[in-house]
């Protein structure tokens, strides 16, 4: 079975590859079955929460963490971290190069103004 073609809203292959590349970014991704603050990503990971922020930093410019903030009265705002795909694919491309292809559940609302939200923190 051929892989998809990459989209243009797919990460850099790179940026994928090295960060799974380090144990400890699995182990994040591995615990990420719901929305989780960084202390409690270290918590669930065992990772030091100054190695957690880095992870997280890592992650979320692989596009494969996504941080979501919850808004609450007062600006004590808070950042939550989720998984921001459901499926990676890995394959080549028509240079024969290596690709990735990150599969997300576009029936998900919430998960497509998360990706909008992201994209637009970056940006700035």
């Amino acid at each position: 079975m051929k892989p998809p073609a990459s989209r243009s809203d797919d990460p850099p292959s790179e940026a994928v590859f090295a960060a799974l590349d380090d144990p400890a970014c699995r182990e994040i991704v591995g615990t990420l079955d719901e929305p989780m603050t960084a202390s409690e990503v270290a918590d669930a990971a065992s990772v030091p929460l100054s190695t957690t922020y880095k992870k997280l930093d890592r992650l979320t410019e692989a596009d494969l963490v996504a941080e979501e903030t919850e808004l609450h009265p007062g600006g004590h705002h808070r950042s939550r971290y989720v998984t921001a795909f459901d499926r990676l694919v890995v394959g080549l491309d028509e240079r024969r190069e290596f690709a990735v292809s990150v599969e997300r559940d576009l029936a998900e609302p919430e998960r497509q103004l998360l990706g909008m939200w992201s994209e637009l923190r970056r940006e700035t």
